[in-house]
């Protein structure tokens, strides 16, 4: 993605600074409006979080440079750059810059997360190898 483009899409966004706690907030609540499970941006660093809505494209910045985390009942490690971006549909985040997964010993990026609604209790994360792999979506909610 070109910066120039980036900033075409941030301009009229709603965005939230600074406040940690309120970053973290507005994440949880277009990953509730969108369908998709809570938990899935697991980062209480985050310093600016940004939503616009007629783009529907979002973003997240967060102090260090990455955090990894391991959502524990299905033995994924996952990776958040410092700063995280992706267009926003019902069911669906594409084109994600910023995420990746570890499998075996290899980092993958993840270019697309999204709950199917033939499956809607499964979560499914597509790397840019075109691999896939679906989770139960409980696993991802908060606190998990």
């Amino acid at each position: 993605m070109a910066s120039q483009t980036i900033e075409s899409y941030r301009a009229g966004a709603k965005v939230v600074r600074g406040d940690a706690a309120a970053c973290k907030k507005a994440a949880i609540e277009l990953l509730g409006e969108i369908g998709l499970p809570k938990g899935l941006f697991p980062l209480d660093d985050m310093q600016e979080f940004g939503y616009n809505h007629e783009a529907g494209f979002m973003w997240l910045v967060q102090g260090k440079k990455k955090v990894e985390h391991t959502f524990k009942k299905i033995k994924q490690t996952v990776s958040y750059g410092s700063e995280v971006m992706a267009f926003v549909e019902k069911g669906k985040l594409k084109k994600v810059v910023g995420v990746k997964t570890k499998e075996l010993m290899l980092w993958l990026s993840i270019v697309e997360v999204y709950v199917d609604e033939s499956a809607p209790g499964k979560v499914t994360f597509k790397t840019g190898t075109g691999l896939s792999d679906s989770f139960d979506a409980t696993a991802l909610e908060l606190g998990m």
